[in-house]
């Protein structure tokens, strides 16, 4: 039996003057997951979340939660429902007069009846995560559009709240940045278990972070599923964003997005029935704790680190990778069996381990406190597949067999191993 989703729209149309921009709209979010809607600029993705928390009524259709249409609900029943819910504007909507602290402390004094020192504390806590503790203090026009951007989103998660809308949150991002925002909100989304809506044109890792994806396509949702259900959608809308995507992928990482990676498996491997090609997982261990104890920035800087090693290295050999979570890259060496694989191999960790884990633990270095203290490896399992046999199965069992290749203590975090 299907859940029941949290918040649905019914036919949903909603109309400024005579430009339609919703148009009939039908799609449902579900608790506790990630969902993205995803579209170019100017179709209607930041109307479609005004209309949740009502600051717009649509024209004709319903929008529910648990069932209830919210048009319909009672005042103690909307304030109960809109306290639930916190909003990430697209424009960060700080209050200049505020400095960094007092904008992301007000939701607390506004909503709440704790302590003084209990609000100071909670705030300072995500303002801490956000990276901000050294403009606190500081008011949003003496600060960068980008920590403008972490402000909003360090406001919006302060009261733990059990749905959070975010427009736009990586706009206006460097490529690292804008993958560490989104890793943030993957990150509060496990530990706090909220339900989170986002909304964007440019998301790099939405792959990565979302359980489904809508696409809002000229007035209309035209996709709605699983993200690695997309890559099958037959529809205008799919070349044109996936390309966008993958542009941004490729900005990030250097590596091929995971539907360029299918593409170059499929042409190198097809038609080759008795060819054997060996696959290597590559995981960052240990990256929730990093995140925690150190920055959702370094993190992303390791995994850039690594990324490069990868392509470097396996390229010269023809092989090929992707990064396929926030945490794992896959590389594909054609034509290869185990003895061969494992040679190319060796000669990766030999280099790895006297360059390439000095270079990670040079990035968390420079992110945190001298007397900080941390523990972080990378593991990698291995392979042979035959181009009849589905590459998935021989993932999975690669992953079965990760074995750690390289790791940096904290007792010794300045010689790694």
């Amino acid at each position: 039996m299907a859940p029941e989703p949290l918040i649905e729209f019914r036919n949903v149309t909603k109309r400024f003057g005579d430009r339609t921009i919703l148009d009939g709209i039908d799609f449902k979010i579900y608790e506790g997951e990630v969902t993205t809607i995803i579209g170019l600029s100017g179709t209607g993705k930041s109307v479609s979340l005004k209309h949740i928390i009502g600051l717009l009524t649509p024209d004709s259709g319903d929008i529910l939660y648990r069932g209830k249409p919210i048009t319909r609900m009672s005042r103690t029943e909307w304030n109960d429902y809109i306290g639930r819910i916190s909003y990430m504007f697209q424009n960060n909507a700080l209050f200049d007069s505020m400095t960094v602290f007092e904008n992301v402390a007000l939701p607390l004094k506004r909503t709440t009846n704790l302590k003084r020192s209990e609000i100071e504390r909670r705030a300072m806590t995500r303002i801490e995560q956000a990276e901000l503790a050294e403009v606190a203090h500081k008011y949003p026009s003496e600060i960068s559009g980008g920590m403008q951007k972490r402000t909003a989103l360090a406001r919006a998660m302060v009261t733990d709240p059990q749905v959070v809308l975010f427009d736009e949150p990586t706009t206006g991002q460097d490529p690292i940045r804008k993958n560490a925002i989104l890793q943030m909100i993957a990150h509060y989304k496990k530990v706090y278990g909220f339900t989170a809506i986002l909304i964007s044109h440019e998301i790099p890792d939405v792959f990565f972070i979302s359980n489904r994806v809508l696409v809002l396509w000229d007035k209309k949702i035209v996709f709605e599923g699983a993200p690695e259900e997309m890559e099958n959608a037959k529809h205008p809308f799919r070349d044109e964003i996936i390309q966008s995507l993958e542009s941004l992928q490729r900005e990030l990482t250097g590596l091929y997005s995971r539907r360029q990676f299918k593409v170059r498996y499929q042409t190198d491997l097809a038609g080759r029935d008795d060819d054997t090609y060996a696959v290597l997982v590559f995981s960052f261990d240990n990256m929730d704790a990093i995140i925690a104890g150190v920055s959702h920035d370094a993190a992303q800087q390791v995994m850039r680190s690594l990324g490069t090693y990868l392509r470097k290295h396996f390229g010269a050999v023809g092989g090929f990778s992707s990064r396929q979570t926030l945490n794992e890259f896959i590389t594909i060496l054609p034509f290869s069996n185990l003895e061969e694989a494992r040679r190319i191999l060796e000669d990766f960790v030999g280099d790895f381990r006297s360059q390439g884990m000095a270079e990670l633990a040079r990035v968390f270095n420079e992110k945190i406190q001298q007397d900080a203290c941390f523990d972080f490896s990378v593991s990698v399992g291995m392979a042979q597949g035959k181009t009849q046999v589905e590459i998935e199965s021989v993932i999975e069992f690669a992953r079965f067999k990760k074995e750690l290749i390289s790791n940096f203590q904290c007792e010794t975090r300045r010689e790694p191993s």
